[in-house]
């Protein structure tokens, strides 16, 4: 491999990189390309019967262990309250300084205009806005060195989208999606705690780890099979034999902001495109 790259996922919330973007994720890391995850809050409003600092700091070593089954090499959990983020000109320069910090070629965040939870839509909003200082413009966070190309922004679809969204980039996942379950197993405040009390089906939540695989794949189905939006890109991408073999993948879009990668800068950019499984 002659490039390495540093790729770098903004979300809000401790376990939003691993379900919208384990896979591309891990299949980076594989590839021995730089991983970095941010989350923009602290998760704290994630139990229903944990709270305060305790479910900050399980959420943080849940995040670490995470990171640690994908590849991942830093993982940042930001101390702003769940619930609270806000796209402020302070946040905006926290970006900045994350984007910078790790030289990113490849930003993957929310959409702006996301119909979903309000902090992920802000995260998309304050990644956007960062997006414009990040290179060549230097008197900007000054204490960060400008970066001297833009990086490509990717867009993840909001779950509240995820049925309109129309991705121009489909990431087959097969290959790494047991690294991608793994990643989710490790938020069992989220996974196995949070989210069933919300849904109403912890009753359900098993103990082994085979029988926690079939019921993440069960319940978090839309976020991790192929589904019909996906097609024509996969189709396209891929060519249709290969699409429809396609169990598993992650969709994302190519923001209107940023730089817009060529045929060229898309094969070395996005190497996990190429009709073979990694």
């Amino acid at each position: 491999m002659s490039t390495i790259l540093n790729v770098i996922v903004i979300a809000a919330h401790p376990d939003e990189p691993e379900i919208y973007a384990g896979a591309i994720s891990a299949a980076y890391a594989e590839m021995g390309h730089r991983v970095k995850f941010v989350t923009l809050t602290d998760g704290c409003c994630g139990h229903h019967e944990m709270s305060g600092q305790d479910l900050v700091d399980r959420r943080i070593r849940e995040a670490h262990e995470a990171a640690r089954h994908l590849g991942v090499l830093e993982y940042v959990v930001l101390p702003i309250p769940d619930g609270e983020l806000m796209p402020t000109p302070e946040v905006r320069k926290e970006v900045i300084r994350q984007i910078r910090g790790w030289e990113a070629d490849i930003v993957i965040t929310f959409h702006p205009d996301g119909p979903g939870h309000v902090d992920n839509r802000n995260a998309g909003k304050v990644v956007r806005d960062a997006a414009d200082f990040v290179a060549n413009v230097p008197n900007a966070v000054p204490e960060v060195p400008s970066l001297k190309k833009s990086p490509i922004f990717l867009l993840m679809p909001d779950y509240a989208a995820r049925a309109s969204y129309q991705p121009n980039m489909v990431i087959d996942a097969g290959g790494v999606i047991e690294k991608k379950l793994l990643a989710c197993d490790a938020h069992a405040s989220q996974f196995y705690e949070f989210a069933p009390w919300q849904g109403g089906f912890l009753h359900a939540v098993p103990d082994t780890w085979e029988e926690k695989r079939d019921f993440i794949l069960k319940y978090w189905n839309r976020f991790l099979r192929v589904s019909d939006e996906m097609l024509p890109t996969l189709t396209k991408l891929y060519g249709p034999e290969y699409a429809a073999g396609v169990q598993y993948a992650e969709p994302f879009e190519i923001a209107d902001y940023g730089r817009r990668p060529n045929d060229a800068e898309m094969k070395v950019l996005f190497p996990m495109l190429t009709g073979t499984r990694v």
